[in-house]
């Protein structure tokens, strides 16, 4: 009689305990989460991009064609001189030079103009060595700060605050449980 009693209240408990249906997510199903969602939607920071005929000759643009000549020896730009008036022993020296984007540079570029482009100056990925901050809120929803390591891109130069404080960002995001879904990213 005992056994079938604890037989019983067994069954009992399994059964309205399988009924229950909780989705229980943790810090690292949260980060898978957060993993995938930055794959389709990238975090990533813009700047303008000037190319075309583009003329040189005070100091700062000076600076400005180095910068270009650098994307040109990574195969991100082509750099062709178009004109050049050297004044000897001058620093009144003009180029003019054609910039013209390449199929590298076609990952980087979100929008292009006729002589404007808006390139990613900088990704950002999760990173790996701090943890997923987790909060759950209630069953169906959940609140989880991630930080996300700043990558520079070679168009980074070119940023107009170039002067960050910090490497990282930290981003939080509402995660919501989706009966069809299972965890996904609230908008």
């Amino acid at each position: 009689m005992k056994n079938q009693l604890l037989i019983l209240l067994s069954l009992f408990v399994f059964a309205f305990g399988g009924c229950k249906n909780i989705a229980t997510i943790n810090a690292d199903e949260a980060g898978e989460v957060i993993t995938d969602y930055l794959k389709a939607n990238p975090e990533y920071k813009t700047t303008r991009f000037n190319f075309g005929e583009i003329k040189f000759n005070s100091e700062n643009e000076m600076k400005d064609l180095a910068k270009y000549k650098t994307l040109a020896n990574d195969g991100y730009v082509s750099l062709s001189l178009k004109e050049a008036k050297k004044k000897f022993l001058s620093k009144d020296s003009s180029f003019v030079y054609v910039i013209k984007l390449t199929d590298k540079a076609s990952d980087l570029v979100l929008k292009q103009d006729e002589d404007k482009a808006t390139v990613k100056v900088v990704n950002y990925e999760l990173a790996s060595e701090k943890p997923v901050d987790f909060n759950r809120v209630n069953d169906n929803n959940a609140k989880v700060t991630v930080s996300l390591k700043k990558v520079n891109t070679p168009f980074a130069v070119f940023e107009k605050n170039q002067a960050d404080n910090s490497n990282f960002i930290t981003k939080t995001y509402r995660l919501k449980l989706s009966k069809d879904e299972g965890w996904k990213v609230n908008k």
